[in-house]
């Protein structure tokens, strides 16, 4: 960014300071002081604290602070988590509009959008949660991010760093990985930036509004702190695409597989889709569930077609699966954040206590409307962080997009499956046509 504005540098805790006050005066109701919307503000700010705790104590190397610091976020994600699982018991919901008008939103959430991309395009600078992160001494195997991106790593035999291959070859293979990550990273914030206005606009009946949620998303320092980890960024902007797209069931089936199952790369649980099946496939009960299923089959089907393909016999086949798919992520051999300072032992009942949440969802709320799909979607992506084993805490941009849309969402009770999501052509072939 240096090459582009002289002498430009902001460190981590300065933009905390600023984002963190521009988030007050744009979004805080001073007439409102109690109000729902103010609690959120202050919720979603809290959360700085422990980024700026994990970032100290990474590049400082100390384990206190480190400790602290995933302690702080998993004490606010815990709140987070009970609002979000209440949301939809508050049924009054006001439009509170933001203190800025709609020309300054739109200014605003642009410029900071430039900001954030320049960001990945011109360097990776010292300053940022995500470079320590890649600093850490973790195998080439086990790099945490996008899984497509970094399968050459995880399988050796195909590496992107053959040991054979010229220093040349080399550095060519990693030039084109590296453009590769940036893009992906880039158009994921444009996917979640855009997913977020549209899904305002169309099912909640507000553009100011989905820009206004947007913004917010831009401002917020975990953005900044980690722009470009596309293992974070990429299933956040499918899983908003999926509510965006829930009233086509098949389409809403392949996005939520997409996301989900890539939220299991490298160090998640490949069996993650499944904690979100019962919601959805609650929602859809009156209407579209048989398709969703088609979706989420079809992602899967996706997924392990190139592992497929790549293998050379059946043997490899199931080895790759089984490691693409981190079936010994339940009791995995190292653990990487929060869980580290920890007994592995209490992650157990963690794991318990959140499986029975995600089927206890399929039967409450009785009713559901796309307002509970939202938060509580949110909430069980929320959940998977307090007994991730890799960095739990700190993979945000899968839940906040969703938690922002349910800040600022009105009421939905009228968006239940079995008025907003169409019939197929044959039953609506079957219905006797009216006499004239």
């Amino acid at each position: 960014m240096q090459g582009i504005l002289f002498e430009y540098e902001i460190n981590p805790t300065t933009w905390v300071y600023l984002s963190s006050l521009m988030t007050i005066g744009i979004y805080f109701k001073f007439r409102r002081f109690w109000s729902m919307r103010n609690l959120d503000l202050v919720g979603l700010i809290a959360f700085s604290p422990g980024l700026l705790l994990v970032y100290h104590g990474l590049a400082d190397d100390l384990p206190s602070l480190l400790r602290l610091g995933y302690v702080w976020l998993f004490a606010v994600g815990g709140c987070f988590l009970a609002r979000l699982l209440l949301d939809s018991m508050m049924v009054r919901r006001p439009l509170l509009e933001p203190n800025l008008s709609a020309g300054g939103l739109t200014f605003t959430g642009l410029a900071l959008l430039f900001f954030l991309m320049a960001n990945i395009v011109t360097n990776r600078p010292a300053h940022r949660l995500e470079h320590v992160l890649s600093a850490d001494p973790i195998p080439a195997e086990q790099v945490p991010g996008y899984a497509f991106f970094y399968y050459f790593a995880k399988f050796p035999d195909q590496a992107i760093f053959q040991g054979d291959a010229p220093p040349h070859e080399q550095q060519r293979r990693e030039l084109v990985r590296l453009i590769t990550v940036k893009t992906t990273a880039i158009l994921g914030h444009l996917a979640i930036v855009l997913g977020i206005v549209l899904v305002s606009y169309r099912h909640f009946g507000n553009l100011q509004t989905g820009v206004a949620a947007a913004t917010l998303y831009l401002l917020l320092p975990y953005t900044a702190q980690l722009t470009g980890r596309v293992g974070h960024v990429v299933p956040g902007a499918l899983m908003v695409w999926a509510i965006e797209a829930y009233r086509r069931p098949m389409l809403a089936g392949l996005l939520l597989g997409l996301g989900s199952t890539l939220m299991a790369f490298p160090w998640g649980v490949g069996y993650y889709p499944l904690f979100l099946l019962p919601l959805w496939c609650s929602f859809y009960a009156q209407r579209g569930w048989g398709r969703f299923l088609i979706g989420v089959a079809i992602a899967l089907l996706l997924v392990m077609l190139p592992l497929a393909l790549s293998a050379e016999n059946p043997s490899m086949f199931i080895d790759r699966l089984r490691a693409a798919f981190a079936l010994a992520s339940l009791a995995p051999d190292d653990l990487v954040g929060f869980w580290q300072f920890f007994e592995p032992v209490y992650r157990l009942p963690v794991i318990v206590a959140f499986a029975a949440l995600c089927m206890s969802l399929a039967l409450w709320p009785a009713q559901k409307n796309l307002g509970t799909l939202l938060s509580c979607s949110a909430a069980v992506i929320l959940g998977t962080q307090f007994w991730k084993a890799h960095e739990g805490g700190l993979y945000m941009a899968w839940y906040l997009p969703l938690l922002i849309l349910t800040i600022f969402r009105p009421n939905l009770e009228d968006r239940i499956a079995i008025s907003t999501v169409r019939e197929t052509r044959s039953k609506r072939k079957k219905k006797p046509q009216p006499a004239t």
